[in-house]
């Protein structure tokens, strides 16, 4: 005979799952004996949401599935953002919850909430477990459903009493491979040739290329020719140092790179998920688009494409680059704007000033950060990162363009450090979106990590207040009073610093990696106003009152 709970835990490591996140509650005191057994390791968090986050950064980072657990009722209820951010952004998480006993109610109605059904519009499924000897079958397909394309959450519900239950022995299911399909050769053709015809063509990576884990979507892009832009979420799917990248799409419209996607007669969007703020607004007497990726492109009023290839991303690309290498005059029409773009990006960071402006955080974070991996948290800054900081590999940048969710910077750090504690890693917040899940700074210190966690604090709702001041209307409600940071910092275990001037800043930072351990700095921004072809200027209400940051 084998306890449910411990059935339960082995398919889990059946699943190949190391780590788990989450916090204690009286539903999991089965399911938390077996862990303790387990080898998988327990990630203390101090909250449920910080949990879900960090779950999915694990996934994000390594491609396989994240595991969360959470009691049932309130611990349940703190899942579905994280789940809406694993959904939207396109990562595979398991999410179990525990629950009252479901065969005999000695607690009435306590704390029982229909979870299940809370969180079937946030993840891909979402069940209950009626009985131990199905655990088997359903986290198998739990795991599958998490993996398959486009990969996302998937809830699992547990009670009490089918975790304390015993059964007769269930085999395991062993997972396996699956590689997805290719394109059809006509796909491919039909897309060689409207490339060939193409008098400016333009590639743009997106989200699901850097899910995509290629290795030859570099060599591909060099063989044709053809410059790229980026998405905000596609960044480092193709090193931003080739001489063929033309910028990043921090807006939809009306950003810098938008000036060679203008003038572009067909896109070819690599990956592209329309979950994503759109990088390009598509219209219909504007270029032509092939679309490319693993699923078909959802019908949206921004994005219709003409031509589809269907199949492999990494695949795709190097059968096209099979078809058009040495056979595109055009390939490089819209070089010759590449400089004036990456010129124009460029301005303002060298000018100094004090506090610090997001174009001066920018050069001095890429100068120190050499080859780490930087979390961002959602905020007005963040739109500058996107546009301007360069990436040379998937996930150098770790920002979120879909749920774009506040609080995700701290926990999306702290699985970032876990998983490479050989690497610089950085955690950029507002003073907002870190006081949103700063709690957790207490369990980056437990874990010991070496993470530096800077604050861009200007006190107040920077994007809103902005945009207030955008649609002329008076501050109100966007000020936030901010505790001692560095005091905040020192409470936790972890160190502080305060930065008073834009030299200390560059000195502070360094200081801290080559110190280890986890460090809180306290800079404080200035948001300049915008420029007309900027975010928030007068007249382009449509747009940037559609920022979801």
């Amino acid at each position: 005979m084998v306890k449910g709970s411990d059935l339960f835990v082995s398919a889990l490591e059946n699943e190949g799952v190391d780590r788990i996140f989450g916090v204690a509650g009286e539903e999991l005191l089965g399911i938390w004996e077996s862990l303790r057994k387990s080898k998988i390791k327990l990630v203390k968090t101090r909250t449920e949401w910080g949990a879900a986050l960090m779950a999915t950064a694990h996934s994000r980072l390594t491609g396989r599935t994240g595991a969360c657990i959470a009691t049932c009722g309130p611990g349940a209820l703190n899942f579905p953002n994280g789940a809406g951010y694993a959904l939207l952004g396109g990562w595979s998480v398991v999410m179990i919850t525990g629950q009252k006993s479901i065969k005999s109610t000695p607690q009435a109605g306590f704390q029982s909430v229909d979870v299940v059904n809370v969180m079937k519009p946030v993840t891909k499924l979402a069940r209950q477990i009626g009985s131990s000897r199905l655990i088997p079958t359903m986290v198998r397909e739990a795991f599958r459903v998490a993996q398959e394309e486009k990969p996302g959450p998937v809830h699992l519900e547990i009670s009490q009493d089918i975790a304390d239950e015993e059964c007769q022995e269930v085999d395991l299911i062993a997972p396996h491979s699956f590689e997805p399909p290719t394109a059809s050769g006509k796909a491919l053709d039909r897309a060689a040739a409207l490339i060939t015809e193409a008098k400016r063509p333009l590639l743009m990576f997106g989200a699901a290329a850097s899910r995509s884990r290629s290795t030859t979507l570099e060599r591909s892009v060099n063989r044709m020719g053809i410059p790229f832009f980026t998405t905000q979420m596609g960044k480092g799917a193709v090193p931003e140092s080739s001489n063929l990248y033309m910028g990043t799409a921090a807006l939809s419209k009306n950003d810098d790179v938008h000036e060679a996607v203008d003038k572009a007669d067909l896109i070819v969007t690599i990956g592209h998920d329309t979950c994503e703020k759109p990088a390009f607004i598509m219209t219909k007497d504007g270029p032509k688009v092939i679309h490319i990726g693993s699923q078909p492109a959802p019908v949206e009023q921004v994005y219709f494409p003409q031509s589809e290839v269907i199949g492999d991303i990494g695949a795709s690309l190097e059968a096209l680059a099979d078809r058009l290498e040495g056979k595109l005059p055009n390939a490089g029409a819209l070089l010759p704007l590449r400089d004036g773009i990456l010129t124009r990006i460029s301005d303002g960071a060298d000018v100094e000033s004090w506090p610090v402006t997001p174009e001066q955080l920018l050069r001095v974070v890429h100068e120190v950060m050499k080859d780490g991996i930087l979390a961002l948290d959602n905020g007005l800054y963040k739109l500058d990162f996107a546009r301007s900081y360069r990436t040379n590999f998937p996930n150098a940048l770790l920002l979120d363009n879909a749920l774009a969710t506040m609080g995700a910077g701290l926990p999306t750090g702290i699985s970032a450090a876990m998983l490479n504690p050989d690497l610089r890693v950085m955690t950029l917040c507002g003073d907002g979106g870190f006081q949103m899940t700063c709690q957790e700074l207490g369990t980056a210190v437990d874990l010991k990590l070496n993470l530096v966690v800077l604050i861009a604090a200007d006190g107040a709702w920077g994007m809103i207040a902005q945009k207030q001041a955008a649609a002329n209307l008076p501050a109100f409600g966007t000020e936030i009073r901010n505790p001692d940071f560095v005091k905040f910092a020192e409470a936790y275990g972890a160190k502080g610093t305060r930065v008073e001037s834009l030299d200390e800043l560059a000195p502070a930072l360094e200081a801290a990696f080559e110190d280890g351990g986890v460090h809180v700095i306290h800079v404080p921004i200035t948001y300049p106003p915008r420029t007309p072809r900027a975010e928030f200027a007068q007249g382009q209400t449509a747009e940037p009152l559609s920022d979801p940051e």
